[in-house]
């Protein structure tokens, strides 16, 4: 490995940081990104069973926001209740909502970054190559003929640009493919959360009346 990076040369270095990052950031998200952390299975129907008959009281309230970001955003229902017992539906719905995009901020941390190196990972390949390919001219003689250029010079050139092509790549799909994931997933989780946050709403109105 290490052969291939000094055959690599220096430009390879930026990109081996890169694929550094790319891989702790992935390793973040997955822990992170957890169902049991964001909107865990049966929460929102043990919710619904606690509040059946009354608001549950503030230290309930407290627990279920530290629960998970579903228990969060659920919580600030909850809250925004308590406060004020004759908030509107929609104030209720508006708190939640402010919840939920404080939620949603924080479950799309990072993801830019990730996106930044899939794209900024083949430009530097890119750049290693244009690297590779002055060394190959440097290499020539003055009169263009590449047999009485220096053969080491050459070989060197050629494997700079090759290597350093490569390795962008590499960096670049995988952090693309695992954005994409992560993407997905999390509009996965704020959809959960929506609907839940609506089916609360609903709940509380009826347990008014």
């Amino acid at each position: 490995m290490f052969s291939i990076i000094q055959a690599a040369g220096w430009p390879i270095w930026p990109l081996i940081a890169c694929s550094i990052l790319a891989l702790a950031l992935i390793i973040e998200r997955f822990v992170s990104l957890k169902t049991a952390k964001i909107a865990p299975p049966n929460l929102l129907d043990e919710v619904l069973s606690v509040s059946r008959t009354a608001v549950p009281a503030p230290d309930v309230v407290t627990q279920l926001a530290m629960n998970s970001a579903l228990g969060e955003v659920l919580a600030s229902g909850f809250r925004a209740l308590n406060s004020n017992p004759r908030c509107s539906p929609e104030d209720l719905r508006a708190t939640m909502e402010g919840t939920g995009r404080m939620v949603a901020h924080r479950l799309e941390r990072y993801l830019s970054a990730l996106a930044t190196i899939a794209s900024a990972a083949p430009l530097m390949g890119l750049f290693g190559t244009v690297v590779g390919m002055i060394e190959i001219f440097g290499s020539q003689t003055p009169t263009g003929g590449a047999t009485g250029g220096n053969p080491a010079q050459l070989a060197h050139g050629i494997s700079v640009a090759l290597y350093n092509t490569a390795f962008g790549l590499i960096v670049a799909i995988p952090s693309l493919i695992f954005w994409r994931y992560f993407r997905a997933r999390i509009d996965a989780y704020l959809l959960t959360l929506e609907l839940a946050s609506e089916r609360l709403v609903r709940h509380l109105n009826t347990l008014r009346r």
